[in-house]
């Protein structure tokens, strides 16, 4: 008679082990939003505080009494309303006409053939490798000469040129992956190709463009060079150099500098929170070709 052996598998030691190494990865997680979460923790102690607190209270001790009056002074008296809305205006139109372009180019190199496709792709491609201070004084030049020197418009057409390169890389790979099935089935209805943009691509495509939106809204917002070279007038500041506002020769109101570095990082915080989901989503499906 055959001996029989019988095994006996031990299922809890998998699930165990999966439950800790879980546990590892959140502890690990946790500890890096903390991590990411601190400094605007301090920023935002720093902006409630006066100097003398600044400088001799350690960084994350409360202050005496929070000076929110930090914030009605720089938002009424240091002009920051006035380079908020300038700030909103430059990048508002600036996201929306790179966004615009970028889906016009990109759609025109993977959904349409045409001969030189490929060159303009890699013109694109060497576009983003220019580096933008390499291009700083002859941009000057450029817009003295065309009167546009202290003017938006020099900003709005600087941030467009500069951010379409990666605006048309993040939307490549979503824009292969689209099913030409739809394509086809809307040209056999007889739709041009103006609908089929607008009324089809374009709808299938809002993912990926918030997440092109959002990398330049923070590009855009926090931009300091150009607007400081092209723009001399209060009047037509930003966030990012209206805050030299409050550095004097003598001294400086560090509370109100720090109240209005929190104003301009809240706006950006916002919209990342508002459109998270569609983020990711836009990330993880441009990331997939085919």
């Amino acid at each position: 008679m055959a001996a029989t052996s019988v095994v006996f598998v031990n299922r809890t030691a998998p699930r165990l082990g999966s439950k800790i190494g879980r546990g590892i990865l959140y502890i690990i997680l946790i500890a890096a939003a903390i991590v990411q979460l601190l400094p605007l923790v301090w920023l935002l102690l720093f902006s409630l505080k006066n100097n003398q607190e600044i400088f001799n209270l350690p960084p994350f001790a409360l202050p005496e009494r929070f000076r929110w009056e930090n914030y009605s002074n720089v938002w009424s008296h240091g002009k920051i309303d006035t380079y908020f809305v300038n700030s909103v205006m430059v990048t508002a139109l600036s996201v929306l006409l790179t966004v615009l372009l970028a889906s016009f180019a990109t759609f025109a190199l993977t959904r349409m053939n045409w001969k030189w496709r490929a060159p303009v792709l890699g013109l694109f491609m060497v576009g983003y490798m220019i580096p933008i201070h390499s291009a700083l004084i002859p941009l000057f030049i450029l817009f003295r000469n065309i009167q546009l020197i202290d003017n938006p418009l020099s900003l709005i057409l600087s941030y467009t040129a500069f951010n379409l390169p990666i605006t048309i890389m993040i939307m490549l790979g979503f824009y292969y992956a689209l099913p030409r099935e739809i394509e086809e089935a809307a040209v056999m209805d007889g739709c041009s190709v103006h609908q089929l943009f607008f009324q089809i691509i374009l709808p299938m495509t809002t993912s990926v463009m918030v997440t092109a939106a959002i990398i330049n809204m923070i590009y855009n917002w926090n931009e300091f060079v150009f607007v400081n070279t092209f723009i001399s007038s209060d009047a037509r500041k930003t966030l990012t150099v209206g805050v030299q506002n409050f550095v004097g020769q003598y001294s400086m109101d560090w509370g109100a500098i720090g109240a209005t570095l929190m104003i301009s990082t809240i706006p950006v915080l916002l919209a990342y929170f508002i459109m998270s989901n569609r983020i990711v989503e836009g990330i993880a499906a441009g990331s997939v070709k085919g």
